[in-house]
C-alpha cells in the first residue's frame, strides 16, 4: 500500500525489554518518547506487580506494553482507530502477553462507561482535543485508593483543585505530570 510506513519503538524495562512495538502511521499518534517513559517508570517505580492499568489512548501502546512488561496484573488498552488497533492486537500476540486486555473504541465514551477500579490511568489523548478537562472528572471514580494517573499534553495543563500534582516534567513539546486524587 503506497504511503503507509510501519513505525516501531522498542520496550524499555521488565520482561519485553528490548522487545520492538509495531504500529502504523496515523493522525495524532506520537508515541511516548524512551526518555519520558524512563522517567515515568522512575516516578511509578520500576515494577507495576499486581496492578491494574488502563491506557486510555493507546495509540503506538507504548505506555500499556510498558506497562504489562513491568508485571501490571492487567492493562486495558483502549483504541478507536481500527488499524491502529488491529496493529495492538498483532503486538499482544506477538509478545504473549496475556495480561493485556484491548477494547476499540473511544477513549471519553470508555472513561463514562467504565466502571472498573484501576492503580494507574494513562491518559495520553491526541494533543489537539479538549479531553483533559473532561476526562480527569470521569477518572476520579475509576481509581484505586492511592492510584495515579499520568498525563500527557502539548501545552502546560493545570488540572483543578481535585487533583494533586505528584510529579511533572517536560520534554520537547511534551508536558508529562503524575496525579493524585486529593
Amino acid at each position: 500500500m503506497k504511503g503507509f510506513r510501519i513505525n516501531k519503538v522498542r520496550i524499555i524495562g521488565g520482561t519485553h525489554r528490548s522487545r520492538l512495538i509495531e504500529f502504523p502511521d496515523a493522525e495524532d499518534l506520537r508515541p511516548t518518547p524512551d526518555r519520558v517513559r524512563e522517567t515515568l517508570f522512575n516516578w511509578l517505580g520500576q515494577t507495576l506487580y499486581g496492578k491494574r492499568c488502563l491506557d486510555l489512548f493507546a495509540g503506538s501502546g507504548a505506555l500499556g506494553f510498558e506497562a504489562a512488561s513491568r508485571e501490571a496484573e492487567q492493562v486495558v488498552m483502549v483504541e478507536n482507530n481500527r488499524g491502529v488497533y488491529q496493529a495492538l492486537q498483532g503486538n499482544v500476540k506477538k509478545l504473549v502477553l496475556s495480561n493485556v486486555a484491548l477494547r476499540c473504541e473511544d477513549g471519553l465514551k470508555f472513561a463514562r462507561q467504565e466502571n472498573g477500579l484501576f492503580d494507574v490511568v494513562f491518559l495520553d489523548p491526541p494533543f489537539k482535543s479538549d479531553y483533559l478537562p473532561q476526562l480527569l472528572p470521569l477518572l476520579a471514580n475509576s481509581l484505586t485508593p492511592g492510584g495515579k494517573v499520568y498525563l500527557e499534553s502539548g501545552t502546560v495543563f493545570k488540572p483543578d483543585a481535585a487533583w494533586k500534582v505528584l510529579k511533572c516534567a517536560k520534554a520537547g513539546a511534551v508536558h508529562y505530570q503524575l496525579l493524585e486524587r486529593v
